[in-house]
């Protein structure tokens, strides 16, 4: 699973195997910012396996292999970085070794910095449940263009998805994210895709969380707050070039449960491959997003009033440029709201 890293341009981490592989930079700045946060944000990046992070997030210079062997155990000693989103698992279900390594590189580091909140893990659902159509894209093979029959399989999901976080990841599993693939218009309109998750969020099992992150703006509205509010799952607030601003996300009362996730990705009308290519290694801010940093900030000043007990903050290298700085900025803006 670990050759994911390159599938389909996505980022993507494998399980560990030694202890130490790689250390965190965290500096006494980290340490007094993250003590000035809210105890209920957590803010985090997607995926890890960034060398270009080197001095921001990791001591010395780890190779890209070392960061996919080893980098979540140095990763979650940062005290500025209290959850991650595990991308890989968009393009495949992972099974117990897999979900094994990644606990035992939390276990090590929760040994090593044991005074830092708990860390949680976000996990991308597999495109296989998430999917109405399949994109037209070389993935795809023969299915490209074409209706998914298992879109929404709450059978698939438990079965396939769900059951080796049970059996071997339940003490550090965050939520899972839904995000749904963008549909070509037409495909499904808003009433039947809210029958559609309504129905799939009665058949899962309890005990979890679920969230769902939209990708085409005509399909969020009221119905679909309302759906995901009855059901106590939550509405991903996403910044995302096809979504709308996240302020008009919060105008439309989207905190639906007693928990919030934000992803950040990547500014309106831009491309993720260019981005990604503009903004590689990731080292540095490339293009500061004021506005949505305000936006994050009045999102988890909303989620306090509304007495949310987890706030996440996803953010993608494809936003700023640097998604760990981009953390690092919003943690001051938001430790400074908040102090008022």
């Amino acid at each position: 699973m670990g050759g994911q890293l390159s599938l389909f341009g996505g980022d993507g981490d494998g399980p560990s195997r030694r202890s130490g592989l790689v250390e965190p930079h965290v500096t006494d700045e980290d340490r007094a910012l993250a003590a000035r946060l809210p105890r209920f944000v957590r803010f985090g990046t997607s995926s890890w396996s960034f060398p270009g992070w080197a001095g921001i997030v990791w001591k010395g210079k780890p190779t890209e292999s070392a960061l996919v062997e080893g980098g979540l155990e140095a990763y979650a000693q940062h005290p500025l970085l209290r959850a991650v989103s595990l991308d890989r698992s968009y393009y495949g279900p992972l099974g117990d070794a897999d979900l094994a390594g990644y606990g035992a590189q939390l276990g090590v580091a929760r040994e090593k910095a044991p005074e830092l909140p708990r860390f949680r893990v976000l996990s991308k659902v597999w495109d296989e449940i998430t999917t109405a159509v399949f994109p037209r894209h070389p993935r795809y093979g023969a299915r490209a263009g074409m209706k998914n029959p298992h879109f929404f399989d709450a059978a698939r999901f438990e079965t396939e998805v769900l059951a080796p976080y049970r059996r071997s990841f339940a003490g550090d599993a965050g939520p899972f994210v839904f995000e749904l693939t963008p549909m070509p218009p037409g495909a499904l309109d808003a009433r039947a895709l809210v029958a559609r998750v309504d129905d799939f969020v009665s058949r899962l099992p309890s005990g979890h969380r679920y969230a769902f992150e939209l990708r085409n703006a005509e399909l969020f509205g009221a119905r679909w707050v309302d759906m995901l509010q009855a059901n106590g799952a939550a509405h991903v607030f996403t910044y995302w070039t096809a979504m709308p601003p996240l302020r008009e996300q919060l105008r439309a009362r989207a905190l639906t449960a007693p928990f919030t996730v934000v992803r950040l990705t990547m500014p309106p009308y831009t491309r993720y491959a260019t981005r990604r290519a503009e903004f590689a290694p990731f080292d540095r801010l490339r293009e500061p997003q004021p506005e949505m940093r305000d936006d994050v900030v009045d999102i988890l000043r909303a989620a306090a009033e509304a007495g949310c007990e987890e706030g996440f903050v996803l953010v993608n290298n494809k936003t700023e440029g640097s998604a760990p700085l981009t953390v690092r900025a919003l943690a001051e803006k938001t430790a400074s709201a908040f102090a008022r």
